[in-house]
């Protein structure tokens, strides 16, 4: 059975390249390793059902179930053989292929519209102060990275993730003088 890639997918082969890991363990380090900033582990649930898409297509496998008082049981997974030359072969893909993504902030620019240009203001102006708090966080966390000794790469998706926030600040900025001093406007809904 053939499994399509994603970036949770990855991220569960990669963690598995490390070291066998139940899936607590894997939420957790994707947690403490700053993964949950590029893979939505919010739910658990989309974990589970990422495990048994690998396990099913052959790509990870049962290693060990614990059992410890203190926890109820945990299935422990590996990474076979052909997980790994599939790991190499997704990571290889996704960083030389750019992909179409459809976001939701262009989907809303595209329909701008249908409201009047102060309440595009209001709105882009409460964007623009979000974004300016990932870019701190964003420094924060490359700062930690630098100060822990960590090489470059480590933090490589945060810094990516920092000059894409940064590029999108300055354009929300340019928009909002726009609509501010008139340069944009539209007939919009009221």
């Amino acid at each position: 059975m053939a499994v399509r890639s994603s970036p949770l997918a990855l991220t569960v082969l990669a963690l598995l390249h490390y070291r066998p890991l139940h899936p607590y363990g894997m939420q957790r380090l994707i947690k403490d390793w700053g993964k949950d900033q590029v893979v939505n582990v919010g739910q658990r649930t989309s974990l589970y059902r990422t495990i048994d898409r690998l396990t099913e297509a052959g790509l990870v496998r049962v290693r060990a179930t614990e059992r410890d008082q203190a926890y109820p049981e945990r299935t422990v997974y590996e990474i076979t053989d052909e997980g790994r030359a599939t790991a190499r072969t997704w990571l290889d893909d996704m960083l030389a292929t750019p992909r179409r993504d459809f976001p939701e902030f262009p989907a809303a620019l595209s329909h701008l519209l249908m409201i009047a240009p102060r309440e595009a203001l209001s709105a882009l102006e409460r964007r623009a102060a979000r974004v300016a708090a990932t870019l701190a966080d964003h420094d924060e966390v490359l700062a930690a990275n630098a100060r822990d000794g960590h090489g470059r790469v480590a933090g490589i998706e945060t810094e990516y993730a920092r000059t894409m926030a940064a590029a999108e600040h300055a354009w929300l900025l340019a928009v909002i003088d726009d609509l501010r001093s008139g340069a944009l406007t539209w007939e919009g809904a009221t």
